[in-house]
């Protein structure tokens, strides 16, 4: 009869992590609705595999396959937030990585696209998206430094690894009134984030804070 009491803690222990989880995304600044509900509705630990997973719901990033890392979900919302993606948006992701993103994107956009150089992190990703039936996203083996020239424009665009400067290919296929943010600077010291919007007369750049990614790098992964 101990089925009942224990069922009810793991209940009331998840309630209770889910509620810490979306307080620590408003204390760091995540405050639209909708980037909040569709963290919520996102279990961070099922992108979360190995002797991390009992960190799922820290905000703090975390290795996963591939040498890549998981952003930490302040991290992720605040990109998501300052994205503004619409419910007839299609998004661009560069940077599949575990896929968590991405899923957070898939309830706010009409369509995903999501590439990775790693065809290793494509796969497990995928095998995610389906489990949770999330059917606006097309995960893609691809270089993502070159975009989907296939499917563009973009009405949003975001990079989930630091380059240099903002690629070229990635400037040019987002649409007039998109929205692309990534964190630029050199792998070896702070980035920064930034948000570009596509003018008629050219790109406007805003500095919104600093961060640390991984380098994007150039061609296919070797797994």
């Amino acid at each position: 009869m101990t089925n009942g009491p224990r069922d009810f803690d793991d209940e009331g222990s998840a309630a209770t992590r889910k509620m810490r989880f979306l307080y620590a995304l408003r204390s760091r600044g995540v405050t639209d609705t909708r980037v909040l509900t569709a963290m919520e509705q996102t279990d961070r630990g099922l992108f979360v595999r190995g002797v991390f997973s009992d960190r799922a719901y820290e905000d703090m990033p975390l290795p996963i396959a591939c040498g890549q890392t998981i952003s930490q979900p302040s991290i992720v919302g605040l990109m998501t937030q300052a994205l503004n993606v619409q419910p007839r948006d299609k998004v661009l992701e560069v940077g599949t990585g575990s896929g968590y993103q991405a899923a957070i994107l898939s309830h706010l956009a009409r369509r995903v696209y999501t590439v990775d150089r790693h065809r290793r992190l494509v796969r497990e990703a995928s095998e995610v998206f389906a489990r949770l039936d999330l059917t606006n996203i097309t995960a893609i083996t691809s270089d993502g430094s070159f975009g989907l020239p296939d499917q563009a424009p973009f009405d949003r665009i975001i990079v989930t690894a630091a380059a240099e400067d903002p690629p070229g290919p990635l400037l040019a296929q987002l649409k007039v009134g998109g929205i692309m943010v990534l964190p630029v600077g050199q792998s070896d010291t702070v980035q920064s984030l930034i948000k570009v919007t596509r003018l008629e007369t050219g790109y406007h750049y805003d500095e919104l804070r600093p961060v640390r990614f991984v380098p994007l790098v150039e061609g296919l992964g070797t797994e």
